[in-house]
């Protein structure tokens, strides 16, 4: 059992390192963040996020880990779970990185618990956010990657190798779809990430010639008009909606939180991801799922971190 004293949560996406301290309530009292730098090798990466977290601990005065209840982070995937290394398919530089036991060292003595990160994000958004009080909910990050976790009867589900809710690679698609980085072809992700969802308009047209365009690039200039950005939104927003109408039949789910950075484009990306969802989830029991942005933002990946440890009779059982 956690105790009084705060935690160190961590959140490693393809996007962005993020470190915080939370409090057994789940809410955030300092935080810091910085981009994920892809050019960096494993112990480079490592000391950027080491220096993460003592920024953290510096900023709210806590110079001893007996200050702390534990350590919960949530990373991007693949990894060896429970053991905690990570081989994230967007940060090339961690393969079969021992996370879990850098961070034991680290934190001498204090529990250390690590999951994929859409799985934290699902649980901070079971524990503090959209899914709180209800028992069956599934929750979404779209941003670098797509990935997912489930929460079934209230508990978080962890699969067979603690994958479970992985929906970025549901295929969508498997005629015309494009090919994934996981080695298939018409996966969600494949599609709607928002590197794919960028490359993609620019192929129809949009803002030829520009290096490395971004997904928000794509949704600013949906919001202003630009038809191809909008049909790209459309595209990733009906992709998202199928593989959201195959989990709701299959899983019997009450709500799904979408977070992630292009959450934020608001209804542009959840306009047609609703419309999808009621085309496709056509059975009686499926019709009344609830779509939602994830109620703690960007935030979600360390609420969900920090419940692993305060709340890990319902989300933690790795041991």
């Amino acid at each position: 059992m956690a105790g009084p004293n705060p935690a160190i949560a961590i959140d490693i996406g393809g996007t962005k390192m993020a470190a915080g301290l939370v409090e057994p309530g789940g809410r955030l009292i300092a935080a810091a963040r910085t981009a994920t730098p892809h050019a960096l090798d494993a112990e480079q990466l490592w000391r950027t996020l080491d220096a993460l977290i003592s920024q953290v601990l510096e900023s709210a005065g806590v110079g001893r880990t007996g200050a702390l209840s534990g350590v919960g982070c949530g990373c991007g995937g693949p990894m060896e779970w429970p053991a905690g290394q990570v081989s994230p398919l967007n940060i090339p530089g961690w393969r079969s990185f021992p996370l879990r036991e850098r961070l034991a060292d680290r934190f001498n003595g204090l529990p250390v618990r690590l999951h994929n990160d859409a799985i934290c994000m699902a649980a901070g958004e079971h524990w503090r956010g959209a899914g709180r009080g209800r028992r069956d909910m599934l929750g979404m990050v779209v941003s670098t990657g797509v990935g997912g976790g489930l929460v079934l009867d209230g508990r978080l589900i962890n699969g067979a190798t603690g994958n479970g809710g992985h929906i970025g690679h549901v295929v969508v698609d498997p005629d015309t779809g494009p090919p994934c980085e996981c080695g298939g072809k018409g996966c969600l992700e494949a599609i709607a990430r928002g590197p794919a969802l960028a490359n993609w308009a620019q192929q129809q047209g949009w803002r030829p010639g520009q290096r490395e365009p971004t997904a928000k690039d794509v949704a600013d200039d949906a919001a202003r008009g630009h038809p191809v950005a909008i049909a790209a939104m459309r595209r990733a927003g009906r992709a998202i909606g199928i593989a959201i109408a195959s989990a709701t039949d299959l899983c019997d789910l009450e709500v799904v939180a979408i977070g992630g950075g292009l959450a934020q484009a608001g209804g542009l990306l959840f306009g047609p991801v609703t419309e999808t969802v009621r085309i496709y989830a056509r059975l009686d029991f499926a019709r009344d799922v609830q779509v939602v942005p994830a109620g703690l933002g960007q935030d979600a990946g360390l609420i969900g971190a920090a419940a692993l440890i305060f709340a890990g009779e319902r989300y933690w059982s790795g041991g």
